[in-house]
C-alpha cells in the first residue's frame, strides 16, 4: 500500500479543557479511561476520507498534535511550545463550555499559534471585545470545539451555548459542542460528524488543491529555535 499524504492539525486550549480526552476520541472512536496532562505535546493520527462517496475520493493521514500548557505561560515556555507550530494545515480551538476564562483564552492561543502576539504579556480581552480585524486575513482553517456539554444543566444550555457561539463567528469557523465521554456526539451521520469531516476536507485542500493555501511560516523564516517532543505523562 502506498504511503498515505498527510495534514498537521494543531489541537489548542487550556489546560484542563479536555483535549487529550478529543483527541483520542478523533482518532480511535473510544472513550479516553485515562486522561492525563500533556507536557510538550501529544501526537496521535486519525484516518480521513477526503471528499468520501465522490470520484475525487482519497484518504489521508490527520496528524492531531495536542499541545500542553497554558496561554498564561512565562516567556521561557511560550518560545519552547512554538516548536509545535511549524507548518500547520489546520488547527483546532478547544474550550471548556463550563468555564468562561476558557472561551476567552482561545484568541490569545491563536495569536499565539499565528505568530500574531506581538505583546503575549498584554491583555488581549477587555469586556469581552475582541478585534476580529486580528483574524482577517487568516488562511488556516479553524474549527472550535466545546467540550464538557454534559455537565451544563439543561436549563442552562442555552445561556451558556449563546454566549459561546460568538467565538466561532469571530474565528470564521464552524463550532460543534460535545462530551467527550459520550462517542455519539460524533456518531456518522450527526451534524458534528459532517462539520468535523468538512473541516478535514478543507485543511486537506488548503494543503494539497488550492495555490492560495497559506501555512504557519517556518521557524527559519520566523527565526525560533527547534526542538523536539516531549512524552505524555500519566497520573492516576
Amino acid at each position: 500500500m502506498a504511503a498515505l499524504d498527510r495534514v498537521k492539525v494543531l489541537v489548542l486550549g487550556d489546560s484542563g479543557v479536555g483535549k487529550s480526552s478529543l483527541v483520542h476520541l478523533l482518532c480511535h472512536n473510544q472513550v479516553l479511561g485515562n486522561p492525563s496532562w500533556t507536557v510538550g505535546c501529544s501526537v496521535d493520527v486519525r484516518i480521513h476520507d477526503y471528499k468520501e462517496g465522490t470520484p475525487e475520493e482519497k484518504t489521508y493521514y490527520i496528524e492531531l498534535w495536542d499541545v500542553g500548557g497554558s496561554v498564561g505561560s512565562a516567556s521561557s515556555v511560550k518560545s519552547t511550545r512554538v516548536v509545535f507550530y511549524n507548518s500547520v494545515n489546520g488547527i483546532i480551538l478547544v474550550h471548556d463550555l463550563t468555564n468562561k476564562k476558557s472561551s476567552q483564552n482561545l484568541y490569545r492561543w491563536s495569536l499565539e499559534a499565528l505568530n500574531r502576539d506581538l505583546a503575549p504579556t498584554g491583555v488581549l480581552v477587555t469586556n469581552g471585545d475582541y478585534d476580529r480585524e486580528q483574524f482577517a486575513d487568516n488562511q488556516i482553517p479553524l474549527l472550535v470545539i466545546g467540550t464538557k456539554l454534559d455537565q451544563i444543566p439543561e436549563t442552562k444550555r442555552n445561556e451558556v451555548l449563546t454566549r459561546t457561539a460568538f467565538l466561532a463567528e469571530d474565528f470564521n469557523a464552524e463550532e460543534i459542542n460535545l462530551d467527550c465521554t459520550n462517542p455519539r456526539y460524533l456518531a456518522a451521520g450527526s451534524s458534528n460528524a459532517v462539520k468535523l469531516s468538512r473541516f478535514f476536507d478543507k485543511v486537506i485542500e488548503k494543503r494539497y488543491f488550492l495555490r492560495d493555501g497559506s501555512q504557519i511560516p517556518s521557524f527559519s523564516d520566523r527565526k525560533r529555535f527547534g526542538g523536539g517532543f516531549s512524552k505524555t505523562l500519566h497520573y492516576d
